[in-house]
């Protein structure tokens, strides 16, 4: 997450929320471990002031000293505060909420980039990790935003930006849980900038394709084990500084809704609203090639 204020100089004062998870175990709680130090790079090379936010307190302090020891030839930078808490727990993150605020009287840009993917088939997945996707890709965000929401309507200033995925337009199979917990996040998007336009706050979805990262490493299995796997997929995706370079220009552009992927995922979305009985055809051919590996 990252929220902003506009300071005397023009930059903004950003808070960062970076939910990591316990080490080796649920980084991608994260949208990938590699994902959000980067984004932090970006925020803080232009004069932002960040809050970092997880359950790993080594992991930010960690995170913290290579942000202090990095330099910005052309703006002040900041030592950035720390504030510990679980995304996935909604009372925590509530009382987080206050924490933040706490640091430098409000907010201006929140941005929700906390996820945890998915691998599985849907017939050998129980509700629980379902549940448990949601928790951390949909309900602790939107916790988060809620909490944060009066200080900006009150003061007519805020912008809300929820860093979602490409599988929050369409689906794909075995992503039953992820793809479910993104495609709500957008709908949440969408009502909340129509209802917050009239009080002056803006509201951002970006929606990344593949990102080379450990997401795909650390998602969470059909049996709610850690799956594992690097994925051909993510191993081949983009950079994750390019990725966090598009996201801070998305943000100072204020732009409502922005897909970051390459073509046949853009392509896709596209196919899905002009062409969705030809979509439905090539995911059910996508499903059957990859079932049968598993079944072999």
């Amino acid at each position: 997450m990252f929220c902003a204020c506009r300071n005397d100089t023009g930059y903004g004062t950003w808070v960062s929320g970076s939910c990591t998870g316990e080490a080796g175990t649920e980084l991608s709680q994260t949208s990938g471990s590699l994902l959000l130090p980067e984004c932090a790079k970006v925020f803080h090379a232009v004069g932002a002031k960040l809050v970092l936010c997880g359950r790993n307190r080594e992991a930010l302090e960690q995170l913290a000293k290579e942000l202090a020891a990095s330099r910005a030839s052309e703006v002040q930078t900041h030592t950035p505060s720390l504030v510990t808490f679980d995304l996935a727990d909604t009372g925590a993150t509530v009382a987080a909420a206050a924490e933040i605020l706490q640091c430098f009287g409000h907010v201006d840009v929140l941005i929700n980039n906390a996820g945890v993917s998915y691998r599985g088939a849907v017939l050998d997945t129980p509700v629980a990790v379902d549940k448990r996707v949601m928790e951390t890709n949909y309900f602790g965000p939107v916790a988060l935003t809620k909490a944060l929401l009066p200080s900006m309507v009150q003061r007519r200033r805020g912008h809300v930006v929820a860093i979602s995925s490409v599988q929050g337009k369409i689906s794909v199979p075995f992503r039953s849980a992820y793809a479910a917990s993104k495609h709500a996040t957008q709908a949440f998007c969408d009502c909340l900038r129509a209802e917050l336009e009239q009080h002056g706050v803006a509201v951002t979805v970006l929606s990344p394709g593949y990102i080379r990262t450990n997401l795909s490493l650390n998602a969470i299995a059909a049996d709610g084990s850690r799956y594992g796997v690097m994925d051909e997929t993510t191993a081949q995706g983009r950079v994750p500084a390019d990725v966090a370079r598009d996201v801070l220009a998305a943000v100072g552009k204020k732009k409502k809704d922005v897909v970051l992927a390459s073509l046949v995922p853009s392509l896709a979305i596209y196919l899905r609203t002009l062409a969705p009985a030809l979509f439905f055809r090539l995911m059910a051919s996508r499903a059957r090639k990859e079932q049968k590996p598993k079944d072999s």
